[in-house]
């Protein structure tokens, strides 16, 4: 642990930065293609849309509670371990860890794959395009181990850029839409509840970093007042941009050309404005990712900080710069993604992509579920000193917020399902070794 001065200037981050982490987090590459997916079921979509909505919201009330009563480093590391004990705390830092640098990888290959709209030779050049993806993950490593006011601030930009042109199509996209691409208004050909399903499941993604404020709590200014706030409105923001600019888009782009889009809100622009926009709106899918990686990389360094701080991970993880930043978790946490990507890179990457992305929901879904349970627990170690009404509210928003995510968990897939029990199960001898060394250091 740092003294308290050091602490007290780490404290960076306000109320719009976090604010931009949870939006920057959970608004990367999936949103940009995901209505191309929902196009096979047609309007119905929306409601899968607003189903997930509402399962996000209720975890963001969960996290918001959580984080109110016990700001800590770590987010869902530090609630589970709270209420669940060392080895649950220890398994959502293990999963949440290798969920995070796995989907950077990711992340950075569809920032090449955005980029080669204005450098083709990126999708020819398979050398070319890895150089690309591994030099934006190490460029925001760097800018992360300067501190997190220099991560913060590359939050805050690329937020701005990258919901601008979101922005202009959720909201002028209204005077361009066609109601007969939304009719009939299930294209799936299955019954209305399995088409809302299957939609929902496919949207989960586009929610995952909703907890991303809970996790650097040391360096956010007040963060019992800021983190509830920003988990919220980043949420909130986030919800109504997804949900209106998928409308747009649908209304914009008969179904038939919205299923075979590669990039849908380009195609919109397209449509609406002409193919200088379209230009636009694929700069800012390539930025969207660009301010995702940012976001994750520096969340990578902050879960085995608190780990380690609590001496469930190597004690190396736990050291500070300088500057206040755990850049062994940061380094190494790129050095795993680098080693990832050097692997796979030759390989079919929508395969590998979509793989990794359905790994790293999982392990995100996990610490969610854990952390719900938590909650609960919490509250009942913890009734006697809040009113019955709080206690009950509370209460059903965590148990909701759990049937949600095990729900979504049941949805994944069996072979992912598979992985991740076996992820899980790697780690358990890498906890008996971290416990065997700290006992015998003692």
């Amino acid at each position: 642990m740092q003294p308290d001065s050091t602490t007290s200037t780490r404290r960076e981050l306000g109320l719009w930065m976090s604010t931009s982490l949870v939006i920057g987090n959970m608004i990367g590459s999936g949103v940009f293609l995901l209505p191309a997916s929902l196009a096979v079921y047609g309007g119905i979509s929306i409601i899968g849309w607003i189903f997930t909505t509402t399962g996000a919201l209720l975890l963001a009330l969960v996290f918001s509670q959580l984080s109110k009563n016990m700001p800590s480093v770590g987010g869902p590391y530090a609630f589970t371990r709270r209420g669940l004990g060392d080895f649950a705390g220890f398994l959502v830092a293990w999963g949440y860890w290798i969920s995070i640098w796995c989907g950077n990888a990711a992340i950075a290959i569809a920032f090449v794959g955005y980029a080669a709209v204005f450098w083709p030779a990126l999708i020819h050049n398979p050398l070319l395009a890895g150089l690309t993806a591994l030099t934006s993950i190490w460029f925001l490593t760097w800018i992360n181990t300067r501190g997190i006011k220099s991560a913060g601030i590359v939050q805050v930009t690329t937020t701005i850029l990258k919901l601008t042109p979101l922005i202009a199509i959720s909201t002028l996209g209204i005077f361009f839409i066609n109601l007969d691409h939304f009719s009939p208004f299930n294209l799936s050909g299955q019954s209305n509840f399995s088409a809302i399903t299957s939609a929902a499941a496919l949207t989960l993604w586009a929610f995952l970093g909703l907890e991303s404020s809970t996790i650097p709590a040391d360096n956010i200014k007040n963060p019992s007042r800021i983190i509830p706030r920003a988990t919220i409105l980043g949420t909130l923001i986030t919800a109504a941009v997804y949900v209106l600019g998928t409308i747009a888009v649908m209304g914009v782009i008969p179904p038939a050309a919205l299923a075979t889009s590669t990039a849908p809100f380009a195609d919109a622009a397209k449509a609406m404005w002409g193919s200088w926009a379209g230009n636009i709106v694929a700069a800012g899918a390539a930025i969207s990712c660009f301010g995702a990686l940012n976001g994750w990389i520096l969340m990578q360094g902050q879960i085995p900080f608190a780990a380690a701080r609590d001496r469930l991970f190597p004690a190396s993880f736990s050291r500070l710069s300088g500057r206040g930043t755990p850049v062994v978790g940061i380094i190494v946490s790129s050095l795993l993604a680098t080693a990832l990507m050097s692997l796979n890179y030759t390989k079919g990457l929508v395969e590998q992509f979509t793989f990794i992305i359905l790994l790293a929901t999982l392990a995100t879904l996990l610490p969610y579920i854990f952390s719900t349970m938590s909650h609960v627990i919490i509250l009942i170690k913890t009734r006697n000193k809040i009113n019955k009404t709080k206690f009950t509210r509370d209460a059903i928003i965590a148990v909701l917020a759990f049937i949600y995510s095990f729900w979504a968990v049941t949805g994944i897939g069996r072979d992912i399902l598979s992985w991740g029990f076996l992820l899980l199960l790697a780690g358990v001898p890498v906890y008996a070794c971290i416990k065997w060394h700290y006992k015998k250091a003692t």
